[in-house]
């Protein structure tokens, strides 16, 4: 189903075969030489250069003016075809309405007799079709290219203007290397907002049941025959981009319809990518702009182009900067540049994604120039400064300030404290000696005020998480007490107890109400926005999110801006209003966090690429082994026999509920064993336990080998916690932590043959490594504190003198008498052997990533029995503070 309609002008005189037929093949004019020398209106016909499904194009001679130009003539076989009729006259009303250097022009429009015809300028060079048959694009030409047509489509897409039929026969490159997009004759314009029409309902069909566009390049929507929009126009985009990088097309197959299904249900080969060399900085966009989902694609051509510009160093946007201000370059950042400037890169290109026409300019100014994490940002109480906490440079965590306009910062005189809030009158509140998780949210930290003129913290209340000041001053804040997480306001009153964890909270302008995310699921980021007023009504704005992150109220208190996930893995901007109604403000390939919004709408956020590598070491090594499979693994246990690596993978491609999967240490890939969160492995080392974030009263038993996967209903509580579950030596019960709605986490047993589960431990206290003999569980209390309890009647046995609450055990030894423990916040954190009995460590391994840079927390380790194997995971997150002017 190849498109009736060619390029409809064009070539020179060095190569008059410039318009070829849909073959690829020059396509013989009906008239020929018989034209030559007649006038069509006030054109003089010179010679045939070229012709299409519809139309003969020729070099003719403007009498009037004196100048060269292409005359388009409709074949007479489609005269009285009124799809071909209207679609011509169509080409010419829409490509006439586009005054654009990376658009044909046209000239003229007219009738000979009741022959149609377009006069538009006469072009000299050759097709991208004809370039690629020469090989790639060189990467930085191939991006010339791109962001030439990008901006072309701008200027179609802001006059509603869809071409629909973008392929390498429609781009002309002139002699002077610019691109032309030719051949409107496809499009479609767009009904006007408020005609009555939506873009949805107008189709690609036309009354003659053909599918217009060509198929190799066209959007799935398209394919399908469905309403298409200005994104079909962003995915044909890509699929000639990633043409262009690697000389082979996007989809292909040995059939049409081979090639439609690949369309509709393949990606991309990664392969072609990689073998050319293409930095994962295009790779990125490559991908966004293929989504089959348009939702999920570019949402503008006006995205697109300030992504290639950004990537390309030639942003036209107003990107705010001193002007000969320059960082200082070191060559210990060499490492993470690369990875970490590009990834940066593309991170900006999405905070233009809000852009609607009619659009207002977006201004963005960079303010952190450093490699590193920034935890948290708020504007000063004028708002022209901005403080902020990081850990810069592999340093400890520092509060900064911006200097009026300068993107300079000044570093304040508190060390070891993490920024919560600031007041009306410049009073900051502080985390201090708090340890950061994944999230970069603070744990056990002791909440401090300080003013921010100077002097010294006063400490108010120890293990705090998040805090906000309402109009006078006071604090609210996120307190963690006896397993649960407490929103108090004032301090010491309730609002709201979770059973999971509450993060991000915000006085609304008008000070009646507080904003919140909640985690309903101890150590998951699934997350719920919610409002509760300060008499304690709560009220869910939004259904649950796959992870949310950064939350601040618009300046008018109408609506609450947050990051979340819907579908990915990456934080894109939403909007709620108080009835419940959400809208995206900016879709992004990579992850943002909003940090505070200032009176005056500014924003600031902080662009992360964060990603959670695994490695594996054996005792006394100096270095780890990368394990890593996609983005985001965490290891939960190692083979007896050091071999083999069970661990989870919570990437984008393990979906919304998670992978158990395995890998052998020999290098060899990664095997899926299956859905879910995943926990150890069996005595056997035949089985891995796997506990669904959906199904929560549910065990699975996912075979390592061969077999079939088994499901353990279980009774006895509501609700089995991710993250943690570990067969006992028999292999015929597993250890979970669990609740009961009602009542705090605890540590249970789960017979394997009937799925009761009983419980063993305290309420609040939860599981640790389970004794070689498997008489015996360690047990945390919220406090951290740690003792053994007896799996048989869930007594205390003994408490471990001198246990230090920042370490986490990880494993029992093979003899009973130590357990293998790492410190959390601890880098380069090591692996200590702590006698039960006296509570003494000794140093067993160190254990440290090859990058620095970014360094959050290395967590979790786990350790074989005989402490000869460890596999660790750690997250890196790389940040840049901006602050954006233009969102609404």
């Amino acid at each position: 189903m190849e498109s009736p309609s060619a390029p409809i002008l064009v070539a020179s005189r060095s190569s008059a075969s410039i318009l070829t037929g849909n073959d690829g093949h020059p396509t013989i004019p009906s008239r020929g030489i018989s034209m030559i020398g007649q006038l069509v209106g006030h054109y003089r016909v010179l010679e045939k250069i070229g012709a299409g499904g519809m139309g003969e194009v020729f070099r003719a001679r403007d009498e009037r003016l004196g100048r060269d130009v292409a005359l388009k003539l409709i074949r007479p076989a489609s005269s009285d075809n009124p799809d071909h009729l209207h679609r011509f006259e169509h080409e010419a009303r829409a490509a006439a309405a586009l005054n654009h250097p990376n658009i044909v022009a046209i000239f003229d429009v007219g009738f000979e007799g009741t022959t149609p015809y377009i006069v538009s300028e006469l072009l000299e060079g050759k097709t991208l079709r004809q370039r690629l048959s020469e090989g790639p694009v060189p990467i930085r030409a191939a991006t010339g290219y791109a962001l030439q047509i990008a901006q072309a489509l701008v200027a179609a897409h802001e006059r509603r203007i869809v071409h629909r039929d973008l392929k390498p026969e429609n781009l002309f490159i002139t002699n002077d290397d610019r691109v032309k997009i030719l051949d409107f004759g496809v499009a479609k314009l767009q009904a006007p907002t408020g005609d009555g029409r939506s873009a949805d309902s107008l189709t690609t069909i036309t009354k003659h049941g053909a599918v217009i566009g060509t198929v190799a390049y066209m959007a799935p929507e398209q394919l399908r025959g469905k309403g298409v929009d200005h994104r079909a126009d962003i995915f044909s985009f890509g699929a000639i981009l990633y043409e262009m990088l690697t000389g082979i097309r996007a989809f292909r197959g040995e059939t049409e319809v081979d090639t439609m299904t690949a369309v509709l249900r393949e990606e991309p080969p990664n392969s072609n990518l990689d073998q050319a060399a293409i930095p994962a900085v295009y790779q990125d966009v490559l991908r966004h702009c293929v989504e089959k989902d348009p939702d999920n694609r570019f949402q503008s051509a006006k995205d697109l182009a300030f992504a290639l510009q950004t990537i390309s160093g030639t942003s036209a946007f107003k990107i705010s900067d001193l002007p000969d201000w320059r960082p200082r370059r070191r060559s210990s950042w060499l490492p993470w540049a690369v990875v970490a400037l590009l990834a940066i890169a593309v991170a900006i290109l999405a905070l233009s994604l809000l852009v609607r026409p009619p659009a207002p300019q977006l201004t963005y100014t960079r303010l952190t120039f450093e490699p590193g994490t920034i935890y948290a940002a708020r504007f000063s109480a004028d708002t022209r400064s901005v403080l902020y906490s990081a850990a810069w440079n592999n340093q400890p965590v520092r509060l900064f300030s911006t200097v009026g306009n300068s993107p300079l910062s000044q570093p304040l005189q508190f060390s070891d404290a993490n920024l919560l809030a600031t007041s009306h009158s410049d009073e900051l509140a502080l985390a201090l000696h708090g340890m950061h998780s994944g999230q970069l949210e603070i744990v056990n930290g002791m909440l401090a005020s300080a003013p921010l003129a100077g002097g010294s913290p006063r400490e108010i209340l120890s293990d705090v998480r998040w805090a906000d000041f309402d109009a006078s001053g006071n604090l609210a804040v996120v307190h963690y007490v006896d397993g649960h997480c407490r929103l108090e306001y004032p301090v010491g009153k309730v609002l709201y107890e979770s059973g999971g964890w509450i993060a991000h909270i915000r006085f609304s302008p008008d000070g009646k109400s507080i904003a919140f995310m909640e985690h309903p699921i101890l150590w998951d980021y699934r997350a719920f926005i919610r409002v509760v007023d300060l008499s304690g009504h709560m009220k869910t704005l939004t259904p649950e999110w796959e992870s949310a992150d950064g939350l601040a109220w618009r300046p008018d208190g109408k609506e609450i801006w947050f990051a979340a996930v819907g579908k990915g893995s990456n934080l894109n901007l939403a909007a709620v209003n108080l009835k419940g109604k959400t809208r995206m403000l900016l879709d992004l390939p990579v992850a943002i966090d909003l940090q505070d919004i200032a009176p005056d709408g500014r924003v600031l956020v902080s662009l992360n690429t964060t990603r959670l590598p695994m490695e594996y070491a054996t005792r006394g090594s100096k270095e780890g082994v990368d394990l890593g499979w996609h983005d985001w693994n965490s290891p939960r246990d190692i083979s007896r026999d050091g071999k083999i690596v069970l661990f989870e993978d919570a990437s984008e491609a393990a979906g919304p509920n998670y992978a158990v999967a395995a890998r052998k240490v020999d290098g060899s890939l990664p095997v899926r064993l299956g859905e879910g969160s995943s926990g150890g492995l069996s005595p056997d080392g035949k089985w891995a336990i796997a506990i669904s974030p959906s199904q929560r009263s549910q065990i699975r038993l996912l075979p390592i080998g061969a077999g079939q996967p088994q499901t353990v209903n279980v009774s006895g509580v509501d609700h089995i916690h991710t993250g943690w579950a570990r067969f006992l030596p028999n292999g015929e019960r597993v250890a979970v932590n669990a609740d009961l709605i009602g009542h705090a986490s605890r540590c249970y047993t789960v017979e394997l043959s009937t799925g009761v589960a009983k419980p063993v431990t305290p309420e609040g206290v939860v599981c640790g490594p389970v004794s070689p003999d498997g008489h015996s569980i360690i047990g945390t209390a919220a406090d951290r504190s740690v003792a053994i309890y007896s799996l048989a009647d869930g007594t205390l046995q003994q408490r471990i003198p001198d246990f230090d609450n920042t370490l986490v055990a990880v494993q029992w030894t093979d003899d009973g008498k130590a357990l293998f423990c790492y410190r959390l916040g601890e880098f380069p954190s090591r692996v200590y052997r702590l006698q039960i009995a006296t509570g003494r460590t000794e140093v067993v391994q160190e254990v440290k990533p090859g990058v620095t840079a970014g360094i959050v927390m290395l967590a979790p380790i786990v350790a074989s029995r005989d402490g000869k194997y460890f596999a660790y995971s750690y997250n890196q997150t790389l940040s840049t503070l901006y602050l954006i002017s233009g969102l609404h």
